[in-house]
């Protein structure tokens, strides 16, 4: 038996894909509908947290953010089985993993980080990735359970908070990812390029593909044979400035970028790979 808190879209696709492979899960949402809404699949819905958690020996969470995991886990913990195993899917700081982990620990149970980079179709579909870090007897004990929820289990060590750490890592490419897309299409408004353009320039070019190699060049601190010169990089994020301020359109990433880049033009690095700016990270 296992319990489930935090009906999401993520929380509740978990929970029927687990109810698919035959499990009995009891669930609790702060909403109580959302909750009720998946008795039709084979789980059991509780009103209060305390009660979903009662005879389990497993409580996976998919909440809001640290201050909701501890307030829902310390109204729940009257409920806990002695012994009992907290999987916490939550994206949270690493410091809150890691306070979290020792004080479940002091307390007699176990607490279990596992952040996921899946959106709802991959819970209700086991695909994706699921990241955990810290005690590895427990990491062991867990990872058949958790390894039938997701595509791949990624193990990143000894260190409670380091699977915290690489969620916010994955999840702050993301979001500059897409705000480059937006800057992206807000330069191809300005220009009157049509976005069915865009589709075709990035589906023959691809720069996903220079993920690794630039993440290598960035670090290697060796930046003295450019391949693109720091200059030469600031020039044309002028020219991005230029074309977009001239349709007064406004872009949201590149005025920064772009003074990042006159901060290391200022300290001589003019010449460099533009890949130094990332000098001061490494």
């Amino acid at each position: 038996m296992k319990a489930f808190l935090g009906m999401g879209l993520l929380g509740a696709n978990f929970v029927r894909a687990m109810l698919k492979k035959g499990e009995q899960v009891q669930v609790w949402n702060r909403t109580a509908s959302k909750a009720a809404a998946l008795e039709q699949y084979g789980a059991k819905a509780f009103d209060e947290v305390v009660d979903a958690v009662r005879g389990v020996d497993v409580i996976h969470l998919t909440l809001k953010d640290d201050d909701t995991v501890d307030e829902i886990l310390e109204k729940a913990s009257a409920g806990f089985a002695p012994g009992a195993t907290i999987v916490d899917h939550t994206t949270t700081s690493a410091a809150g993993a890691v306070r979290r982990t020792k004080l479940w620990k002091d307390r007699g149970f176990t607490y279990q980080h596992a952040p996921v980079f899946m959106g709802p179709p991959n819970a209700l579909e086991s695909t994706g990735f699921m990241l955990v870090s810290g005690d590895q007897a427990v990491i062991v004990r867990l990872e058949p359970h958790l390894s039938q929820m997701t595509g791949k289990l990624i193990n990143f060590g000894d260190e409670p908070g380091r699977a915290a750490g690489m969620k916010l890592l994955g999840n702050l490419f993301l979001v500059s990812f897409t705000t480059g897309i937006r800057d992206s299409l807000a330069l191809a408004k300005a220009q009157d390029i049509p976005i069915g353009d865009l589709f075709t320039l990035f589906e023959s070019w691809n720069p996903a593909t220079m993920l690794t190699g630039r993440l290598k060049r960035m670090t290697s601190g060796n930046w003295d044979q450019p391949s693109w010169e720091l200059e030469m990089a600031r020039k044309d994020t002028r020219l991005f400035m230029e074309a977009a301020d001239e349709a007064g359109i406004d872009l949201v990433a590149i005025p920064a970028i772009a003074a990042e880049m006159d901060r290391f033009i200022v300290q001589g690095y003019g010449k460099k790979d533009w890949t130094v700016i990332a000098k001061d990270t490494i």
